[in-house]
Order: C-alpha cells, then structure tokens, then sequence
C-alpha cells in the first residue's frame, strides 16, 4: 500500500480555538479531551481570556484567532471550532481566512433546533453572561433576535469562577447554578421545546438540565460531534454475515 502525507498531524479532524484560561476543566468540558469519542487538535488563543472575550466583546482579538486558525490548518485538521459561543462574532471572518470549514459557536445550532421542534414551540438560550449576550452575538449565529435567554450568572459559583478565571471550581455549586437558571427559564417561557447551552463549559451539567426540566438540551458537544461526523463519516464493515442473492 502507498498512501500520500502532507499533513504535520493526521487523526484528528476537528481543531479547537482555545481561550487562554486557567480554569478547572473536568471531564465533559470542551477543554478536556477526554470528552470526545474522537481525537481533536487544540490551539490555545494567547491574550484571550474569558473576560476579554465575553466581556470586552472579543476586542482586539480577530487577528489572533485567524492566525490560530491558520495554524491549525496547517497541522492538517479538517475543520475548525471554538470553545466560547460568543466567538460567533467572527465566524464569518474565520470562514472566509481559511480553507476548511468552521463552526465558531454552539448558538448555530438555534435555528436547526427551531426547525425541528413541534409547532409553537422554540428553543431558548442558557449562557455564561445574558449581561453580555448581544444582538450582534445571536446575529452571527443566525439566531432570531427575540430568542428568550437564561443565565447563572450572579448565582452560587458557575459564570464567577469562569470569567474571573479562577483556580478551583465547585462542580456541585456549578451544576446547581445551571440547573436553577435552565429551570427559570422554562418557568418565564412555557412555550420552550428545547434549550441551547451557549457556552462550552456547561456540557457536564447537559444531563442534569435536561432530567429538571424535561427539556431536550443541545450543547457544543452534539454540535461537533454533527460537525465531525461530516468530516469523517463513519466506515462500516462489508456485510459478510448477510446471505448472498442467488
């Protein structure tokens, strides 16, 4: 067998933009690889932390994330991502500054989701800051502007210890934020068929949303793993235990 390279890194098809955070990370976080059923290719962001990018609105930072991008696709990735939903800021100047396809944001995912919930019924919005969650924001994704949002932020421990990056985290005071703030939101919307967590640290916390509020919950995760799925489809064995046509 011959085959061809050209690649510096083979396997893993997804590249992910990371912030440059010291964070805890546990497992189901976008940022811990343990996560994905699949190998993926990080590339750490510098100077963009998560204050500056949720916060400050990512200023000043374009330039460092399509120079990123560029080098994950000169690794060899096949598609590129991000871990902060507020990303969908660039997701158009990302695009259009590599030859791969991206995916900047878990919000991309609203429309598909409105698309295939029971009539009068949408899906809304959990995210790390609602304070900072702009029109601009939902925008990009090509989210609809009157979208009901939720957020923990200002409860027990999630949206402080990730913007203010601190060093240690309460998984249990985390996922009660998440819960306590997925349960709001329903109660103010009744008509909700489903929820959409923005931001790519809530992925553990999925389970819990979706048992308290019977909510059928979309995260980054269910995103990539669609995303990569493209990338590289799943090859299937030729079917050898089936009986020939005579």
């Amino acid at each position: 067998m011959r085959v061809a390279g050209g690649k510096a890194v083979y396997g893993a098809a997804v590249g992910i933009l990371m912030l440059e955070a010291r964070f805890p990370r546990i497992p189901g976080d976008m940022g811990n690889a343990l996560t994905w059923p699949f190998p993926v290719h990080y590339k750490v962001v510098r100077d963009a932390s998560p204050d500056r990018v949720v916060r400050q609105g990512a200023a000043g930072l374009l330039d460092h994330f399509i120079a990123a991008a560029r080098e994950l696709e000169a690794d060899g990735v096949d598609g590129i991502t991000t871990n902060c939903g507020f990303l969908s800021l660039f997701q158009a100047e990302l695009a259009a500054a590599v030859g791969v396809p991206v995916a900047t944001s878990s919000l991309m995912q609203v429309a598909l989701v409105n698309a295939v919930l029971p009539a009068g019924r949408r899906a809304g919005i959990l995210t790390v800051s609602a304070a900072s969650l702009s029109a601009r924001h939902l925008a990009a994704a090509g989210v609809p502007a009157d979208t009901p949002v939720g957020s923990p932020e200002g409860l027990r421990e999630f949206t402080r210890v990730l913007l203010d990056d601190e060093a240690t985290l309460d998984v249990a005071a985390a996922e009660a934020d998440n819960v306590d703030a997925a349960r709001a939101l329903h109660a103010a919307h009744p008509e909700l068929g489903a929820i959409v967590l923005e931001c790519t640290n809530m992925i553990p916390y999925a389970a819990a949303i979706r048992r308290a509020t019977g909510l059928p919950t979309y995260s980054i995760e269910s995103f990539v793993s669609w995303f990569q799925s493209g990338l590289r489809p799943r090859r299937y064995p030729p079917p050898l235990d089936m009986a020939p046509v005579l």
